[in-house]
């Protein structure tokens, strides 16, 4: 028992000389996050309870805290700290060090102190904060910070869970993305991959992922175009409602757009801000990436350029994915032909791909 201890150790001990970033000792963790207490918990993710930390000198931390039952083993956490500390942008949030010990495996990053994008966009008070020239900042800043991941950084990064709850909001409300627990890697000329497991948050995840498990940037596109939809109307895709149809979000912008009403979509709480030409380039930049053929979806070099050019000629968006909530999903539960996985708006796993 004693030489197994050792082995597990020395083991433990070797899988950390790969992170190659700062390693906190949980002694240190513990005490910063007042062991752990309810008045520091700054949520609940996928994989565990987010806590708000100090250290010395008066630097705040986030410790995200994988749960013992967490979906996110450790495959997943060493994945998410070795992309994460290769990677700089200020649209992405910036990773401190991790602490592996024992049964324990926490990730130490920069301390957001406005919370995330959803926290915001999704409550009628709040949301009033957010007026249409700094909503339009936040879409372009998520933009910029996924084409680095897509192209402009040293790696070729998939996300594969983009969404509201995953952009964090520094304190003068730049847009960070987060989460890469279940990014992935492409290398070299790849352009898509497949997987028969299944990652992602019901409303975000494009058909030919949800579907067939086959991911490529043109997902993320996807998801980024949902997260402007939404940002623009400050509603969820996820359980949208509207008594005079069963469409979705998705669905009721399409359903404008086609009926030259796309006006319509805006948030009340932006009626006395927006700039009507931006706020229709942004609705239609986001239903071209929400297309239901990869092929029709931009890449995101060309969805900033869309952004940022009031002279650019934009094609005429086609048919959304998913754009009803009875297309691909009944209730909360998505079927493939193995398995079934029912879920709220969390991160889920263990579905088997077609």
């Amino acid at each position: 028992l004693e030489k197994k201890t050792e082995d597990n150790e020395s083991t433990e001990e070797n899988e950390n000389d790969d992170l190659e970033i700062p390693l906190f000792d949980l002694a240190t963790i513990t005490t910063s996050t007042d062991n752990f207490s309810d008045e520091n918990k700054l949520g609940e993710g996928g994989f565990g309870p987010v806590y708000k930390g100090g250290l010395g000198g008066g630097v705040e931390i986030a410790v995200k805290r994988l749960s013992k039952k967490s979906i996110q083993g450790k495959d997943e956490f060493k994945n998410e700290v070795i992309l994460i500390s290769k990677l700089q942008h200020r649209n992405l949030v910036r990773i401190l060090g991790c602490c592996i010990q024992g049964d324990e495996k926490m990730l130490i990053y920069e301390y957001m102190p406005n919370k995330s994008l959803d926290f915001f966009i999704f409550d009628k008070n709040r949301s009033m904060i957010l007026d249409w020239q700094k909503r339009f900042s936040i879409i372009v800043g998520i933009a910029r910070g996924l084409l680095y991941l897509h192209q402009d950084s040293r790696l070729r990064i998939i996300h594969r869970d983009l969404k509201a709850s995953n952009v964090l909001l520094d304190d003068k409300m730049d847009p960070k993305i987060s989460d890469f627990g279940m990014a992935r890697i492409f290398g070299g000329d790849q352009i898509e991959a497949n997987t028969e497991r299944v990652v992602g948050t019901y409303g975000y995840m494009s058909p030919e992922y949800a579907i067939d498990g086959q991911f490529s940037v043109k997902s993320d596109v996807f998801s980024f175009g949902v997260l402007v939809l939404e940002i623009v109307s400050g509603r969820r895709n996820r359980g949208f409602y509207h008594p005079d149809h069963q469409l979705n979000l998705l669905g009721h912008a399409w359903q404008f757009w086609s009926e030259e009403k796309a006006i319509k979509l805006i948030d009340e709480t932006i009626r006395d801000s927006y700039n009507t030409p931006e706020l229709l380039r942004c609705i239609h930049v986001g239903l071209l990436c929400v297309q239901q053929r990869t092929d029709d979806r931009p890449i995101m070099s060309s969805v900033l350029l869309m952004l940022s050019s009031e002279n650019a000629i934009l094609p005429p968006p086609e048919t959304p994915g998913f754009f009803t909530e009875r297309s691909a999903f009944k209730g909360n539960q998505f079927s493939s032909d193995k398995s079934s996985y029912t879920s709220n708006e969390i991160t889920m796993t263990s579905l088997e791909g077609r």
